[in-house]
């Protein structure tokens, strides 16, 4: 097996299993434990994972802040096909707010090929998509620039608070868990999120898998401010059951 396929194969176990052991992945893989260090700390220097004491675990457990060129190509492909889904939902006529995440970014690029519809977002990437489209009336919050290459801060929040109101909102977070809600690693991000979801008629929640069970240090929103979920994962029993109480849609991809 060569480099790149073991590296590839590390990185499923790890999604599949939520951390992965040196001596277990020598023996799934039938190379050494150097081998695998040495597998491991590529795949770290590629912000793919954090190592830890005979292992490692996905980098998000970590408390460290993919970097936005990373997060855009972490599982892409199911991040178009929730953006693909989502543009569904939109109609001309729309104003529709996006936030600066991966996922809506995805559905910038859907956007193009619709008429009429207004996208007030935060992220500079989507500035930068949409911008010299007819087709879409582009308006951006302004404020100060982050390193996710988003505005952020009081200027953007009350931008947005005093002067924006949108049909649809569609947003995406660190995690989700069914006992507290939506959490949020950045509380800058986190705030521009909620002034979007507060001045929202509709609010879309875009979740792949991976943010299931996922915790941040900021909670976001809780189910009850929410309208639809779309996501590839299988929710447990109880888990749609809570969302169905509180008349929350679940759209699996």
């Amino acid at each position: 097996m060569f480099a790149l396929e073991r590296q590839k194969k590390i990185l499923e176990i790890l999604e599949a299993e939520g951390s992965v052991q040196v001596s277990k992945l020598s023996t799934v893989l039938d190379v050494t434990e150097e081998t695998v260090r040495r597998d491991l700390e590529k795949l770290e220097k590629q912000e793919c994972l954090t190592r830890t004491h005979g292992g490692a675990i996905p980098i998000d457990e970590s408390g460290y802040e993919l970097s936005l060129e990373k997060r855009k190509h972490t599982n892409s492909e199911t991040k178009e096909m929730l953006a693909a889904e989502a543009v569904k939902h939109i109609a001309g006529g729309d104003t529709i707010f996006l936030d600066a995440s991966t996922t809506t970014f995805y559905m910038a690029k859907e956007l193009k090929k619709m008429k009429n519809v207004t996208v007030i977002t935060n992220s500079i990437r989507i500035i930068d998509e949409l911008a010299g489209y007819d087709n879409i009336k582009l308006i951006s919050v302004g404020g100060k620039v982050s390193q996710n290459q988003s505005f952020i801060g009081t200027i953007s929040e009350d931008i947005i608070k005093e002067y924006f109101f949108a049909s649809k909102v569609f947003f995406s977070s660190k995690g989700i868990t069914e006992d507290v809600g939506i959490l949020e690693s950045n509380e800058l991000e986190c705030g521009i999120k909620q002034k979007m979801i507060e001045n929202s008629s509709k609010r879309y929640y875009l979740c792949d898998k991976s943010k299931i069970g996922r915790v941040g240090f900021v909670k976001l929103c809780g189910f009850d401010k929410i309208n639809t979920i779309i996501t590839d994962a299988d929710l447990d029993l109880s888990f749609k059951t809570k969302l169905d109480e509180l008349k929350v849609d679940i759209i699996k991809i």
